[in-house]
């Protein structure tokens, strides 16, 4: 059989397999969206424990994910290295700003292979992409091959931020959900339900936020990404959504339901935010890119 015949029917295979996950979901959960790519803190895979992960809470988040998944849903994941080394912190006490922040890089790839692990082991096929090169353990990042796995139908956790210094992991979600032509940001956080205007641990008067724009978190100085992240999604019109890592949420939210706090940057004549997702972005030239 010619190479041309074998891709022909590896494509078609595809296709079909979509097509029949698709089927097998049930009535009224069909995803809302077509692409996304979930943000999970450090923090969320920690558990009850001070530092490192829980297995069972991995096991747990990997659950969900293989789930919404299975409907037709392309998955693509950054982690965060929080429970395992932060960065900023270091750098507070003394070490080099730089170096801490590759430190943290560092971080996220264990996680990333700790959430590999327990998805694999659900079933799910998985790549870990990292922007740092540890080749024997992780795929180096290459955008097109990335959205090539997501075709696939695999689960892409990209690693090691954006591989360099300075920026968080919010920038590098912002920026491989741009890359990858994702239609949202899913944020997950530990322990928080949405967005409020000050700090719901410490100020039992903040206020829940369900709606807002890109511009009222930037200017209000709302703890949700940092500013380099909330920008780029501002400039190109992304939607952040950001609700409680809890039980059933991501299915919810990759279901349509309003959970949390939808942060978008058109606004409805009402002044309230609106969704603001564009129709494809990787059809808009993303793919025409030479290999």
């Amino acid at each position: 059989m010619s190479s041309r015949s074998s891709a022909s029917l590896s494509q078609n295979r595809r296709v079909t397999t979509h097509e029949e996950l698709a089927e097998r979901a049930p009535s009224g959960t069909a995803p809302a969206f077509r692409r996304v790519l979930l943000k999970l803190s450090g923090e969320a895979l920690m558990g009850d424990h001070d530092f490192g992960t829980d297995p069972k809470t991995v096991d747990a988040i990997a659950g969900e994910i293989v789930a919404v998944q299975s409907e037709g849903l392309e998955l693509a994941i950054v982690v965060g290295g929080g429970n395992i080394y932060r960065g900023i912190s270091a750098a507070a006490e003394g070490m080099d700003r730089a170096t801490a922040d590759y430190a943290g890089m560092l971080a996220t790839v264990l996680n990333a292979l700790a959430l590999q692990d327990a998805l694999e082991r659900r079933g799910a096929d998985t790549r870990v992409l990292s922007a740092l090169e540890v080749s024997e353990v992780a795929e180096p990042y290459i955008r097109r091959r990335a959205i090539r796995h997501l075709e696939k139908g695999r689960v892409v956790i990209f690693a090691a931020g954006t591989g360099n210094p300075f920026f968080t992991t919010d920038t590098a979600a912002a920026l491989r959900a741009l890359e990858m032509g994702a239609d949202a940001i899913l944020m997950a956080k530990h322990g928080v339900k949405g967005v409020y205007d000050g700090d719901p641990r410490s100020n039992s008067d903040a206020e829940f936020l369900p709606r807002l724009t890109h511009l009222q978190a930037i200017e209000r100085g709302l703890k949700v990404m940092d500013t380099t992240a909330l920008s780029l999604c501002m400039d190109n019109r992304l939607s952040i959504h950001v609700f409680e890592l809890a039980e059933g949420n991501v299915a919810r939210v990759v279901a349509g339901e309003e959970v949390g706090t939808i942060i978008a940057t058109a606004v409805s004549v009402d002044g309230e935010a609106a969704d603001a997702r564009p129709v494809d972005r990787a059809a808009d030239g993303g793919a025409r890119e030479e290999d």
